[in-house]
């Protein structure tokens, strides 16, 4: 049976995205913004950012899959749903739940390029730097992780624990 170990409460979670909304809304402040948030995972997370924003944004989704069923990236990325907003001279925040590799980060950069975005940026829930492989600037983070596989709060493994309101490191 898999066990479940604390590493962050709904509190301190929430205490973290409402510190890095704050640093967004400041940044971006009379400016356009887009956040693009990373399906599934970034859901629940692109939820409580987006409340405590004090700016106004246009919000979308893409989706890539990478993991499968395993505990690990297959390296293997494929894009199951494409952005649908117009990112022409925008300012684009990508959210996402936790970088680990980094490879999703990179291909989904490589694509919005594409479509000639005034910047690209990103904004994570949690850094995750144990197997990173590409050079990823995390320009808002709301924590920095060690080792380990997590779930919790958006982040699932294999579909399950994506409901819970913490996040947990998953012992298998």
């Amino acid at each position: 049976m898999p066990e479940l170990i604390p590493v962050l409460n709904k509190n301190d979670i929430d205490k973290m995205v409402a510190r890095v909304a704050r640093k967004i809304s400041s940044d971006y402040q009379d400016q356009e913004l887009i956040l693009i948030g990373i399906l599934k995972g970034a859901f629940v997370f692109l939820s409580d950012l987006v409340r405590h924003l004090t700016i106004p944004v246009k919000l979308d989704f893409i989706r890539v899959c990478s993991y499968g069923s395993s505990d690990s990236s297959s390296g293997n990325i494929r894009l199951t749903k494409e952005i649908e907003i117009d990112v022409n001279n925008k300012n684009v925040l990508l959210v996402e739940d936790i970088v680990d590799t980094g490879l999703t980060l990179s291909y989904l950069i490589d694509y919005l390029k594409t479509f000639n975005p005034k910047t690209v940026k990103i904004c994570a829930l949690l850094d995750k730097h144990e197997r990173r492989s590409e050079n990823i600037k995390i320009d808002y983070a709301c924590h920095e992780v060690g080792e380990g596989f997590l779930v919790g709060y958006g982040i699932d493994y294999n579909e399950d624990y994506r409901y819970l309101a913490g996040i947990y490191h998953l012992k298998l």
